[in-house]
């Protein structure tokens, strides 16, 4: 057997890539070699593992706080990652994301440029007719090879391209955003009429009519922005809204019960999950003394939110315990733990796997954990020094910080289990706004008010009495805080490169993430983004 080594502009770039919580061993498997007889690609040889395999790539890449979640989220103005002490310092890694400073050298930019990359060539590799894929197949590879190659255009702005069958002395061709609009779109297209038509339920993980339907209304949201056009086009938007009552017609819908979607659990909302762990999106903010039977060591108390983005919601300002009058996706934190056989709230039914009598986990609160934190009697939670935990709302800048200060968010709970595989990737709710937005834009299809309107009211918040897009883009942010969305909406609003706290005004080349310098190197169709 041969193995010739391809080049491609991930080339060297795949050998340093997740350097901090991964170990990339570089395989037969991955996209930067091939099996090859000496006549060229001859196809994959194993279709469905294959397939699998590409269904777990996505996952390990998912399974991090670093990576597309950095880049979603701590460059927004929903989260950032203070240095406490000298914890989460990492030489400014999470600092320079937060203020906009990143250069083409940042480990998380590169990771991403070849995580998403390498995705598209080894599904590329089965979508060749060598392969001989059968139409599921077909369809789910073209699915998943679009929602890599998206966020290669969403992040990157360029998408460079090898063809199977092009040798190593072959530099990838580049295609522009529109191109690469035009690509992902063409392959959601010929992938929808064999992708299986599942609904709610725990076949959910895999591709669907309904996934492809919700990627489609979410490039389209977007389209003006790729295209570089100052408005959304209507046709465009009525296209938005066309997809999103497709999802709804394979029985997804809202559904009460705002925490509850986010358990490991079949609800009508989540059309694409992934079995990955959800560890990192509960420990990264939790305090080292916050813990569950299964995870005894506690949170890594790093992550928090701005007290901007706290005050979207409504509730009182003072604290956010039971009895604040907040909105339900504002959650809360909980005076004392819920007693087994008590309670008929979040925690009831939960389990108590060190008999205590206690649902584990149930001291720690939901959503925004902001004042004091308390233990399942009821005492006061301490920190290391023996104050009490109060998390405040004030930080004293992205330096300084102590084990206290900042709002810490939590989507996902531990009761449900410490590092629990069910992660939600596209959700009905956020199909729903997307449909109410292209209304708003100049969709036709229904009331964008009306839509708001009720999903606030499913969320126990008061209604709105006018829609302008700062209440679209505030309301997107209630509702979908840490679902790696928010820099993708506050760039498609026109402030991402505001200012915001600890955060000054930038340039709109930010918009964009550089391309790495290892990747400008071993490709020279590839430019680099203005700015960089």
């Amino acid at each position: 057997m041969k193995i010739n080594f391809i080049k491609s502009s991930i080339l060297l770039g795949a050998v340093l890539s997740f350097t901090a919580c991964t170990d990339l061993e570089l395989e037969e498997t991955d996209s930067i070699f091939r099996e090859d007889s000496g006549d060229g690609f001859s196809g994959v040889s194993d279709v469905p593992s294959a397939l699998v395999g590409s269904y777990d790539q996505i996952r390990g890449q998912l399974d991090t706080q670093e990576n597309l979640f950095a880049l979603q989220e701590v460059t927004s103005d929903e989260m950032l990652v203070p240095t406490r002490g000298t914890d989460w310092g990492d030489n400014g890694l999470w600092r320079t994301l937060h203020q906009h400073t990143w250069d083409p050298n940042h480990q998380f930019i590169l990771n991403s440029w070849n995580a998403y990359n390498r995705n598209v060539f080894n599904l590329s590799e089965i979508i060749a007719p060598e392969s001989n894929a059968n139409a599921q197949q077909l369809a789910e590879a073209k699915f998943l090879r679009a929602f890599s190659m998206f966020w290669v255009m969403d992040l990157f702005g360029q998408v460079p391209f090898r063809e199977v069958d092009e040798g190593a002395d072959v530099d990838p061709r580049v295609m522009t955003r529109s191109e690469a609009f035009d690509f992902v779109m063409k392959d959601l297209t010929e992938a929808l009429p064999d992708l299986p038509a599942t609904g709610p339920g725990p076949d959910a993980n895999f591709a669907s009519k309904a996934s492809a339907h919700y990627l489609m209304a979410k490039i389209l949201l977007n389209k003006h922005i790729y295209l570089g056009n100052a408005t959304a086009d209507a046709a465009d938007m009525t296209q938005v809204v066309s997809h999103v009552d497709a999802i709804s017609d394979f029985g997804f819908g809202l559904q009460s019960g705002y925490f509850e979607i986010f358990k490991p659990a079949v609800d009508t909302e989540t059309i694409w999950f992934t079995n990955t762990g959800v560890g990192s999106r509960i420990w990264n903010g939790l305090h080292y003394f916050q813990t569950v039977p299964d995870n005894t060591g506690g949170g890594w108390n790093g992550f928090s939110t701005l007290a901007e983005f706290y005050d979207l919601f409504e509730g009182s300002p003072e604290h956010n315990h039971p009895d604040a009058g907040q909105e339900e996706r504002r959650g809360f934190v909980p005076y004392e733990g819920t007693r087994v056989g008590e309670g008929d709230g979040y925690f009831a039914g939960g389990r108590d796997d060190d008999g205590d009598g206690f649902i584990d986990g149930s001291d720690i609160g939901i959503g925004f954990l902001f004042g004091q934190q308390y233990e399942l009697d009821g005492n006061m939670t301490e920190d290391r020094g023996g104050n009490p935990l109060f998390y405040t709302k004030e930080l004293p800048g992205l330096l300084g910080n102590n084990e206290s200060t900042g709002i810490r968010v939590l989507k996902y709970h531990p009761t449900n289990g410490a590092y629990t595989g069910h992660m939600v990737l596209f959700r009905y709710a956020d199909a729903h706004l997307m449909k109410a937005e292209a209304i708003m834009r100049g969709g036709t299809g229904g009331d964008a008010l009306a839509l708001v309107n009720e999903l606030r009211e499913l969320r126990q918040a008061s209604p709105l009495g006018s829609l302008t897009e700062q209440d679209m883009l505030d309301e997107r942010g209630r509702e979908l805080y840490i679902e790696m969305w928010r820099r993708q909406d506050l760039i498609r609003f026109g402030q991402f490169t505001e200012a915001w706290e600890f955060k000054p005004a930038t340039d709109d080349t930010r918009n964009l993430f550089p391309i790495p310098s290892i990747a400008l190197t071993s490709n020279p169709n590839l430019v680099q983004n203005p700015g960089y």
